[in-house]
């Protein structure tokens, strides 16, 4: 367990992987949903001043983004 992946995102990157994009919504709906309904909750974590756990969503909306990217990259080459 990385130190700085829990000061960034709440949790391993392995548990993103595991809990979000590995998740039922990723498999029924697509990564695009995932990343949807992280931005979502952070609507409602902004309305009850929630920063820090907006900032450590945010990180992890953007790190599945990232894999998607990836993801894309490979694909093409």
């Amino acid at each position: 367990m990385s130190a700085k992946e829990i000061a960034m995102f709440g949790m391993t990157k392995e548990d993103i992987r595991e809990d979000y994009m590995e998740g039922l919504t990723a498999k029924l709906s697509g990564l695009e949903m995932v990343v949807a309904g992280i931005l979502s909750d952070c609507q409602e974590l902004t309305a009850m001043g929630r920063a820090e756990d907006v900032r450590k969503q945010l990180n992890v909306a953007k790190f599945i983004l990232f894999e998607m990217m990836d993801a894309k990259r490979t694909e093409t080459v």
